[in-house]
């Protein structure tokens, strides 16, 4: 009976290179199904693999052979988190892909890219400089941020304001502030001390407790 190298076969070839014709083997008798797995995971232990080729043999043991990511953690001797951070660099778009295949960029990168909505502008910014990943990180950690609105400072109140609200606080019988802010129009701060004063400025001012 033939035998068939479904793992190791790069070591063999090296064995044969080296002169050296009688390595030690494990022989066993698999199905097709198992065959096929045992051969994405010695292809996935290859040096040249890509991040992305990486990530498609993760998805393939997960998708047509029922494996977890646990179980393919422990047949190739990485971290569980190590294998889900790989495959999520599939959902990248199609362009960033591109500049991981293409060593544009590292799985470091990407990794900090991921489930971005400006993801391909970040990775066209991160190629364009040539940053690092801690670079990468603080770029991301940046450009997550809220942005504040400045709200335009009230200009200082003048004699008119202050006469306004002198005579606006007597008409009330409370403190009045009036600020102006340019062309963005302004505010009228009313200040009342308790809820009967509240119902006295309403009273003044028509609004009743019926609508």
């Amino acid at each position: 009976d033939s035998l068939e190298i479904v793992a190791g076969e790069r070591r063999w070839r090296a064995a044969q290179l080296a002169g050296v014709h009688a390595i030690p083997v494990l022989v066993r008798e698999i199905s097709d199904t198992e065959a096929v797995e045992l051969a994405l995971i010695e292809n996935i232990q290859r040096e040249d693999l890509t991040p992305i080729e990486e990530a498609e043999a993760y998805q393939q043991l997960l998708d047509d052979h029922g494996q977890t990511q646990d179980g393919i953690a422990e047949m190739i001797g990485k971290s569980r988190s190590h294998v889900a951070n790989m495959v999520r660099l599939l959902g990248l778009p199609g362009p960033v892909r591109g500049m991981l295949e293409d060593g544009r960029l590292t799985a470091g990168h990407a990794r900090a890219l991921v489930g971005r909505q400006d993801v391909l502008q970040l990775a066209e910014r991160i190629v364009a400089r040539g940053l690092n990943v801690r670079q990468v990180e603080e770029l991301v950690r940046k450009a997550s941020k809220p942005k504040v609105v400045q709200r335009p400072e009230p200009t200082p109140a003048d004699a008119n304001t202050r006469d306004l609200e002198r005579r606006l606080g007597e008409t009330l019988g409370l403190k009045v502030q009036v600020r102006h802010t340019g062309e963005a129009g302004g505010e009228v701060r009313i200040r009342y001390r308790d809820l009967d004063q509240l119902d006295e400025v309403c009273r003044r001012l028509g609004v009743s407790d019926d609508g």
